[in-house]
């Protein structure tokens, strides 16, 4: 029996992609978990749990199967257990036939994959802090400070650490304005 897993991710949140992929392929049942985050992976659980020897896992990408290069490895052992396969339509792997990859391939695929992770990843937190307002890259020195710190250097009064410790500019940060 062919098995169709989907998990929403950034670039596919209504895992329509997903579920394209999979009815293309004749999935016979669908596990679909309701969010992306890798706790509480009830569908998962439940769609291992009921596996029968034979089975396949269909999924788009193995991003939306695992959460990481060891849970990828633990899933996989747990197939093993039950007799079950897994095809990665976007990698190409197929664990029921033996065309075999060759090692080069194979550590290509779990790069590519844990790029995907981390991808996923820091799309996911960038969006959640924009959704709060929250801008990326590193905060601006409040402008006053950098010009009290300029009038300083200046004066030639204070020391690069009086500077500092008064006004929170350091001294490269300092050494950037005046260049400017």
């Amino acid at each position: 029996m062919l098995i169709g897993y989907l998990r929403p991710y950034q670039d596919d949140v209504n895992c329509k992609i997903q579920l394209e992929i999979l009815m293309e392929l004749g999935c016979d049942r669908f596990f679909t978990e309701e969010h992306s985050s890798p706790k509480k992976r009830v569908m998962l659980k439940k769609m291992i749990n009921e596996l029968q020897p034979g089975d396949t896992i269909v999924v788009a990408k193995l991003f939306s199967f695992a959460d990481s290069t060891r849970h990828l490895a633990e899933l996989l052992n747990q197939l093993k257990q039950k007799q079950a396969y897994l095809y990665s339509v976007g990698e190409g792997i197929d664990t029921n036939h033996s065309s075999g990859y060759s090692f080069h391939d194979s550590v290509n695929h779990l790069l590519n994959f844990q790029s995907d992770v981390i991808s996923e990843n820091t799309k996911k937190g960038l969006y959640e802090a924009k959704q709060k307002g929250i801008k990326a890259g590193r905060p601006r020195k409040p402008d006053e400070n950098v010009k009290r710190a300029i009038h300083m250097y200046q004066s030639q009064k204070y020391s690069l650490a009086q500077i500092k410790e008064e006004t929170g500019i350091s001294k490269t940060t300092l050494y950037r304005y005046l260049e400017s």
